[in-house]
């Protein structure tokens, strides 16, 4: 009798998930960066059908699931800023930052970078740039040149290097917050990025998530989050008839 409404309460609940996920795409369209998360829905486990069921193999659904399949690798469209600490990188890859609460080298393609305090350039969320590199005193931000290959230059002289990397399987790595990723068994080890992946200065790749897209599924999302909580009503209609009928 209650199996159906189970059902139903699984697909409420898968639906608001991807409705929290779909919000938060839409959060972060103007995040420079940002790439949306990637979902699919699958089934529950199915289960043998009552004793009094017509066919004896007849089997039982237990509602469905969201599926996260990882982050979407799609470039976003470059922005032109002029702003020389402005990087994108072009192609596939990611660059590398150290995580400041425990130290760990993370990924991003967030270019929008500053320089600190003590004139090491970081993003701008204040991650530092892995390896470190730092501009020498005084120097202002329009005087650091970012060539192709990540080479950051102040006069002419080269002062450090933007670290191009990829994996094997992108869409596997763990989003940790801020844009940034960290690597895994799934997504493999990070690696020097080909010749194909390179920087460009004064321009920032917006976030990849499709705003008329986005909306449109989360109208779709909500419409099947009323459908399902309808079939909870049906299902609870059908439990009050049974019981009064026993009666």
């Amino acid at each position: 009798m209650l199996e159906g409404m189970y059902a139903a309460a699984a697909g409420m609940y898968a639906q608001q998930a991807r409705l929290d996920s779909l919000s938060n795409d839409v959060a972060n369209v103007n995040t420079a960066g940002y790439k949306p998360v990637r979902q699919a829905f699958r089934d529950l486990m199915y289960g043998q059908a009552g004793i009094a069921a017509t066919n004896a193999n007849m089997q039982l659904g237990t509602g469905a699931e969201v599926a996260n399949l990882g982050r979407g690798t799609a470039q976003g469209a470059f922005q032109q800023t002029d702003n020389p600490l402005d990087i994108a990188v072009s192609g596939p890859g990611y660059f590398t930052v150290k995580n400041p609460a425990d130290g760990k080298t993370v990924l991003t393609r967030a270019g929008n970078l500053q320089i600190d305090v003590q004139g090491r350039i970081s993003t701008a969320t204040g991650e530092l740039l892995e390896p470190e590199v730092k501009v020498p005193a005084g120097t202002d931000g329009s005087k650091v040149a970012i060539v192709a290959n990540g080479s950051v230059q102040v006069n002419g002289k080269e002062i450090g290097k933007i670290n191009l990397v990829n994996v094997a399987a992108p869409t596997r790595l763990d989003p940790l917050g801020d844009t940034n990723f960290g690597v895994n068994a799934e997504s493999g080890p990070a690696r020097a990025a080909g010749a194909d992946t390179t920087v460009q200065q004064g321009v920032l790749e917006m976030s990849s998530a499709n705003l008329g897209d986005t909306m449109t599924a989360m109208i779709e999302t909500q419409r099947a989050y009323e459908l399902t909580s309808k079939a909870i009503t049906t299902q609870d209609k059908i439990a009050e008839i049974a019981i009064g009928v026993k009666r």
